[in-house]
């Protein structure tokens, strides 16, 4: 008796739904992007659905969409119209993040800089969003620095003043410039 119901287990199904079918209901297939197309507008649905096949039916302004083997409605839309979209957070898990694109450092300077942690790619992003293209040499200089120095310039922002302990005397190289006497600025032939 036991292996006659096992047997028979593996062929039954869900019962259908009692839920009276009133009107007409089209089928269509989820997509990859979680949504179905119906009269040339897009309606999204839960994601576990993609691949299914789901009825769609239209009342009062309203489209829903329903789970064909159970007859559950899991997602009811305002209709729109054709070309537009109707999208329902919830059916994706909530808002869609930001993109945000990895650092890929290719250089050992680029490395041995972003090895220093977040701040250091939020560095890097900035310049390239700023459209700074050769960064080599700074970082090269910035990676001879202690990496503690490095990280609370970083952390401190731009346009920050370069801090120094007080009484550090402030080393500046001033350019050379030629020399010339005071004589070749006389104004010759005046009287």
């Amino acid at each position: 008796m036991t292996e006659r119901l096992v047997i028979e287990r593996e062929l039954l199904g869900p019962l259908p739904s009692l839920r009276a079918s009133i009107g007409r209901q089209v089928t269509r297939k989820v997509d990859r992007l979680a949504c179905v197309r119906f009269a040339s507008a897009r309606y999204s649905v839960p994601v576990r659905l993609i691949g299914e096949s789901v009825g769609l039916r239209t009342g009062d302004g309203r489209l829903l969409v329903i789970v064909t083997g159970t007859g559950q409605v899991v997602a009811e839309h305002v209709l729109v119209a054709p070309g537009e979209a109707s999208v329902l957070d919830e059916h994706y898990g909530g808002p869609r993040p930001a993109p945000r694109r990895a650092v890929r450092p290719k250089t050992a300077a680029e490395k041995a800089f972003c090895a220093l942690g977040p701040v250091a790619e939020a560095f890097i992003t900035g310049a390239a969003a700023a459209g700074h293209t050769r960064l080599g040499p700074e970082l090269a200089e910035l990676n001879t620095l202690r990496a503690t120095d490095v990280r609370s310039i970083l952390a401190a922002g731009p346009g920050t003043a370069d801090p120094r302990a007080a009484g550090d005397a402030l080393v500046l190289e001033l350019p050379v410039v030629p020399v010339r006497p005071l004589s070749d600025y006389a104004l010759g032939g005046l009287s």
